[in-house]
Protein backbone atom coordinates (compact mmCIF):
# COMPACT_ATOMS: atom_id res chain seq x y z
CA UNK A 1 0.00 0.00 0.00
CA UNK A 2 0.99 3.02 -0.79
CA UNK A 3 0.67 4.71 2.53
CA UNK A 4 1.33 8.05 2.01
CA UNK A 5 -0.06 8.90 -1.35
CA UNK A 6 -3.26 7.38 -0.18
CA UNK A 7 -3.94 9.38 2.57
CA UNK A 8 -2.80 12.67 0.50
CA UNK A 9 -5.54 11.65 -1.76
CA UNK A 10 -8.28 10.48 0.55
CA UNK A 11 -7.98 14.54 2.20
CA UNK A 12 -7.84 15.89 -0.66
CA UNK A 13 -10.80 14.38 -2.05
CA UNK A 14 -12.73 14.99 1.41
CA UNK A 15 -11.58 18.61 1.18
CA UNK A 16 -13.37 18.97 -2.16
CA UNK A 17 -16.68 17.40 -1.12
CA UNK A 18 -19.22 19.84 0.48
CA UNK A 19 -21.57 18.86 3.29
CA UNK A 20 -24.86 19.47 0.99
CA UNK A 21 -23.59 16.91 -1.26
CA UNK A 22 -24.03 13.95 0.49
CA UNK A 23 -26.50 15.23 2.64
CA UNK A 24 -24.88 16.41 5.69
CA UNK A 25 -26.11 19.60 7.75
CA UNK A 26 -23.51 22.43 6.73
CA UNK A 27 -24.42 24.42 9.81
CA UNK A 28 -22.13 26.19 11.91
CA UNK A 29 -19.01 28.19 10.87
CA UNK A 30 -16.71 26.08 8.84
CA UNK A 31 -13.07 26.68 7.64
CA UNK A 32 -13.32 25.41 4.65
CA UNK A 33 -16.13 24.40 2.11
CA UNK A 34 -15.16 20.10 2.05
CA UNK A 35 -16.27 17.51 4.96
CA UNK A 36 -14.89 17.32 8.39
CA UNK A 37 -13.42 13.91 9.20
CA UNK A 38 -15.99 13.35 11.99
CA UNK A 39 -18.64 13.84 9.33
CA UNK A 40 -16.68 11.35 6.63
CA UNK A 41 -15.98 9.09 9.45
CA UNK A 42 -19.70 8.90 9.89
CA UNK A 43 -20.56 8.38 6.55
CA UNK A 44 -18.03 5.04 6.10
CA UNK A 45 -18.93 3.76 9.44
CA UNK A 46 -15.34 4.03 11.06
CA UNK A 47 -13.85 6.26 13.94
CA UNK A 48 -12.82 9.96 12.92
CA UNK A 49 -9.14 8.75 14.87
CA UNK A 50 -8.94 5.41 12.64
CA UNK A 51 -9.79 8.19 9.25
CA UNK A 52 -6.87 10.59 10.99
CA UNK A 53 -4.61 7.70 10.86
CA UNK A 54 -5.39 6.99 7.20
CA UNK A 55 -5.11 10.00 6.05
CA UNK A 56 -1.49 10.83 7.99
CA UNK A 57 -0.69 7.69 6.80
CA UNK A 58 -0.24 5.96 10.10
CA UNK A 59 -2.37 3.18 9.49
CA UNK A 60 -2.06 0.65 6.76
CA UNK A 61 -4.10 -1.87 5.10
CA UNK A 62 -7.89 -0.45 4.82
CA UNK A 63 -9.66 -3.26 4.08
CA UNK A 64 -11.38 -3.47 0.53
CA UNK A 65 -14.92 -3.07 2.44
CA UNK A 66 -13.39 0.34 4.16
CA UNK A 67 -11.96 1.28 0.83
CA UNK A 68 -15.61 1.29 -1.10
CA UNK A 69 -17.59 2.83 1.61
CA UNK A 70 -14.93 5.73 1.41
CA UNK A 71 -15.53 5.64 -2.08
CA UNK A 72 -18.90 5.32 -1.87
CA UNK A 73 -19.47 8.28 0.77
CA UNK A 74 -16.81 10.53 -1.62
CA UNK A 75 -19.13 9.72 -4.44
CA UNK A 76 -16.07 9.04 -6.33
CA UNK A 77 -16.47 7.97 -10.03
CA UNK A 78 -15.25 5.22 -11.30
CA UNK A 79 -11.91 5.78 -12.37
CA UNK A 80 -10.78 7.51 -8.76
CA UNK A 81 -12.79 4.87 -7.30
CA UNK A 82 -10.03 2.32 -9.45
CA UNK A 83 -7.34 4.89 -8.08
CA UNK A 84 -8.13 4.32 -4.31
CA UNK A 85 -8.24 0.80 -4.42
CA UNK A 86 -4.71 0.83 -6.38
CA UNK A 87 -3.42 2.89 -3.85
CA UNK A 88 -4.74 0.83 -0.93
CA UNK A 89 -3.16 -2.24 -2.42
CA UNK A 90 -6.32 -4.42 -3.64
CA UNK A 91 -6.95 -5.41 -6.79
CA UNK A 92 -10.19 -3.36 -8.41
CA UNK A 93 -13.10 -5.55 -8.58
CA UNK A 94 -13.69 -7.07 -11.60
CA UNK A 95 -16.58 -8.38 -13.89
CA UNK A 96 -16.26 -11.81 -12.12
CA UNK A 97 -16.51 -10.65 -8.24
CA UNK A 98 -20.10 -9.62 -6.72
CA UNK A 99 -20.06 -6.09 -7.03
CA UNK A 100 -20.84 -3.69 -4.05
CA UNK A 101 -20.65 -0.34 -5.97
CA UNK A 102 -23.51 1.98 -5.04
CA UNK A 103 -23.87 4.40 -8.67
CA UNK A 104 -24.80 7.83 -8.91
CA UNK A 105 -27.99 7.04 -9.91
CA UNK A 106 -28.82 4.85 -7.21
CA UNK A 107 -27.29 7.12 -4.44
CA UNK A 108 -29.68 10.17 -6.14
CA UNK A 109 -32.47 7.46 -5.77
CA UNK A 110 -31.45 6.91 -1.63
CA UNK A 111 -30.93 10.88 -1.25
CA UNK A 112 -34.96 11.28 -2.40
CA UNK A 113 -36.35 8.24 0.15
CA UNK A 114 -34.03 9.64 3.24
CA UNK A 115 -36.97 9.86 5.31
CA UNK A 116 -37.71 5.99 4.37
CA UNK A 117 -36.41 3.12 5.97
CA UNK A 118 -34.03 2.06 2.84
CA UNK A 119 -31.20 -0.54 2.76
CA UNK A 120 -29.05 -1.85 -0.01
CA UNK A 121 -27.56 -5.36 -0.26
CA UNK A 122 -25.04 -6.95 -2.74
CA UNK A 123 -26.40 -9.91 -4.61
CA UNK A 124 -25.33 -12.12 -2.18
CA UNK A 125 -27.67 -10.52 0.31
CA UNK A 126 -24.37 -8.88 2.23
CA UNK A 127 -25.64 -5.58 3.70
CA UNK A 128 -23.71 -2.48 1.81
CA UNK A 129 -25.74 0.72 3.44
CA UNK A 130 -28.97 1.02 5.71
CA UNK A 131 -29.95 4.82 5.56
CA UNK A 132 -30.83 6.42 9.62
CA UNK A 133 -34.51 5.73 9.04
CA UNK A 134 -33.92 1.86 8.50
CA UNK A 135 -31.60 1.45 11.67
CA UNK A 136 -34.44 3.44 13.32
CA UNK A 137 -37.00 1.04 12.76
CA UNK A 138 -34.93 -2.46 12.64
CA UNK A 139 -32.15 -1.61 14.84
CA UNK A 140 -28.94 0.17 14.31
CA UNK A 141 -26.62 -2.12 11.74
CA UNK A 142 -23.44 0.34 11.56
CA UNK A 143 -21.60 -2.13 14.20
CA UNK A 144 -22.69 -4.91 12.22
CA UNK A 145 -19.26 -6.30 10.68
CA UNK A 146 -18.37 -9.31 8.22
CA UNK A 147 -20.46 -12.45 8.22
CA UNK A 148 -22.95 -10.51 10.34
CA UNK A 149 -24.03 -7.96 7.43
CA UNK A 150 -25.18 -11.31 5.19
CA UNK A 151 -28.71 -11.30 5.47
CA UNK A 152 -28.80 -15.08 4.79
CA UNK A 153 -26.46 -15.73 7.87
CA UNK A 154 -28.18 -13.62 10.24
CA UNK A 155 -31.38 -15.58 9.32
CA UNK A 156 -30.37 -19.11 9.40
CA UNK A 157 -27.77 -18.84 12.48
CA UNK A 158 -30.44 -17.18 14.63
CA UNK A 159 -28.41 -13.52 15.08
CA UNK A 160 -31.87 -11.96 15.84
CA UNK A 161 -34.12 -9.41 13.84
CA UNK A 162 -36.96 -7.20 14.59
CA UNK A 163 -38.82 -8.61 12.03
CA UNK A 164 -41.38 -11.53 13.34
CA UNK A 165 -41.90 -14.32 11.07
CA UNK A 166 -44.41 -17.28 11.43
CA UNK A 167 -42.75 -20.61 10.83
CA UNK A 168 -43.93 -21.19 7.11
CA UNK A 169 -43.07 -17.68 6.57
CA UNK A 170 -39.64 -18.34 8.20
CA UNK A 171 -39.11 -21.21 6.03
CA UNK A 172 -40.32 -19.59 2.21
CA UNK A 173 -37.73 -16.53 3.28
CA UNK A 174 -34.70 -19.13 3.59
CA UNK A 175 -35.71 -20.91 0.85
CA UNK A 176 -35.95 -17.26 -1.10
CA UNK A 177 -32.47 -16.49 0.22
CA UNK A 178 -31.27 -19.75 -0.75
CA UNK A 179 -32.63 -19.90 -4.71
CA UNK A 180 -31.07 -16.30 -4.95
CA UNK A 181 -27.82 -17.44 -3.07
CA UNK A 182 -27.57 -20.11 -5.84
CA UNK A 183 -28.35 -18.41 -8.97
CA UNK A 184 -25.72 -15.59 -7.60
CA UNK A 185 -23.03 -18.43 -7.49
CA UNK A 186 -24.00 -19.21 -11.31
CA UNK A 187 -23.10 -15.77 -12.15
CA UNK A 188 -19.83 -15.30 -10.34
CA UNK A 189 -18.55 -18.94 -9.93
CA UNK A 190 -14.99 -16.70 -9.59
CA UNK A 191 -15.89 -14.71 -6.99
CA UNK A 192 -13.74 -16.60 -2.88
CA UNK A 193 -15.97 -14.54 -1.01
CA UNK A 194 -18.94 -15.86 -2.17
CA UNK A 195 -17.18 -19.28 -2.12
CA UNK A 196 -16.74 -18.67 1.59
CA UNK A 197 -20.16 -17.55 2.72
CA UNK A 198 -21.19 -20.53 1.27
CA UNK A 199 -18.87 -22.97 2.94
CA UNK A 200 -19.57 -21.56 6.63
CA UNK A 201 -23.31 -21.53 5.92
CA UNK A 202 -22.83 -25.38 4.64
CA UNK A 203 -20.87 -25.87 7.84
CA UNK A 204 -23.48 -23.54 10.35
CA UNK A 205 -26.80 -24.30 9.39
CA UNK A 206 -27.81 -28.09 8.68
CA UNK A 207 -31.28 -25.87 7.22
CA UNK A 208 -29.44 -24.06 4.83
CA UNK A 209 -27.68 -27.49 4.08
CA UNK A 210 -30.74 -29.28 2.83
CA UNK A 211 -31.59 -26.29 1.58
CA UNK A 212 -28.91 -25.70 -1.02
CA UNK A 213 -28.73 -29.79 -1.92
CA UNK A 214 -32.34 -30.48 -2.26
CA UNK A 215 -32.97 -27.52 -4.67
CA UNK A 216 -35.77 -26.55 -3.51
CA UNK A 217 -37.44 -23.73 -5.01
CA UNK A 218 -40.01 -21.15 -3.02
CA UNK A 219 -43.45 -20.92 -3.96
CA UNK A 220 -44.12 -16.92 -4.74
CA UNK A 221 -47.58 -17.08 -4.75
CA UNK A 222 -47.61 -17.45 -1.21
CA UNK A 223 -44.93 -15.27 -0.19
CA UNK A 224 -46.22 -11.63 1.34
CA UNK A 225 -44.93 -8.19 1.72
CA UNK A 226 -46.48 -7.40 4.33
CA UNK A 227 -43.91 -7.58 7.97
CA UNK A 228 -44.18 -6.88 11.35
CA UNK A 229 -41.91 -5.39 13.21
CA UNK A 230 -41.41 -5.24 16.95
CA UNK A 231 -39.91 -2.03 17.82
CA UNK A 232 -38.89 -1.80 21.21
CA UNK A 233 -40.21 1.62 21.99
CA UNK A 234 -43.39 1.76 19.28
CA UNK A 235 -44.77 -1.64 19.45
CA UNK A 236 -45.95 -3.69 16.35
CA UNK A 237 -45.67 -1.82 13.46
CA UNK A 238 -47.41 -4.08 10.02
CA UNK A 239 -45.81 -2.02 7.03
CA UNK A 240 -45.27 -3.31 3.67
CA UNK A 241 -41.25 -4.45 2.36
CA UNK A 242 -40.79 -3.79 -1.42
CA UNK A 243 -37.30 -5.26 -3.05
CA UNK A 244 -36.64 -4.01 -5.99
CA UNK A 245 -33.74 -5.24 -7.84
CA UNK A 246 -31.18 -2.55 -9.66
CA UNK A 247 -29.99 -5.13 -12.35
CA UNK A 248 -27.58 -3.56 -13.84
CA UNK A 249 -25.54 -3.06 -10.79
CA UNK A 250 -26.87 -6.63 -9.46
CA UNK A 251 -28.12 -4.69 -5.90
CA UNK A 252 -31.39 -5.24 -4.18
CA UNK A 253 -33.45 -2.05 -2.23
CA UNK A 254 -35.08 -3.16 0.50
CA UNK A 255 -37.91 -0.77 0.87
CA UNK A 256 -40.22 -0.54 3.72
CA UNK A 257 -43.46 1.88 3.69
CA UNK A 258 -47.25 2.43 5.59
CA UNK A 259 -50.65 3.02 4.17
CA UNK A 260 -51.44 7.07 4.44
CA UNK A 261 -53.20 7.46 6.97
CA UNK A 262 -52.77 4.76 9.42
CA UNK A 263 -52.29 3.82 12.85
CA UNK A 264 -49.24 1.84 11.16
CA UNK A 265 -48.05 4.82 9.85
CA UNK A 266 -48.36 6.66 13.00
CA UNK A 267 -46.27 4.28 14.67
CA UNK A 268 -43.76 4.05 11.79
CA UNK A 269 -43.14 7.80 12.02
CA UNK A 270 -42.90 7.73 15.50
CA UNK A 271 -40.14 4.97 15.58
CA UNK A 272 -38.01 7.11 13.06
CA UNK A 273 -38.55 10.47 15.36
CA UNK A 274 -37.56 8.39 18.31
CA UNK A 275 -34.57 6.57 16.20
CA UNK A 276 -32.91 9.59 14.07
CA UNK A 277 -33.52 12.98 16.60
CA UNK A 278 -32.34 13.94 19.95
CA UNK A 279 -34.76 14.48 21.96
CA UNK A 280 -34.21 17.36 24.41
CA UNK A 281 -36.43 17.65 27.72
Amino acid sequence: METWEFGQTLRRWRDRVTPEAVGVPAGGRRRASGLRREELASLVGISADYLTRLEQGRATSPSAQVVESLARALRLPDQERDLLYQLAGHATPGPDMVPSRITASVQRILDRLSNTPVAVFDATWTLILANAPYNALLGETSAWHGLERNALWRNFTGLGSRVLHTPEERAELQAGQVTDLRMTASRYPADRSLKSLIAELRSRSPRFQQLWESGEVPNRENTSKHKIIEHPAVGRITLDCDVLFVATDDLRMMIYTAEPGTADADRLALALVIGTQSLVE
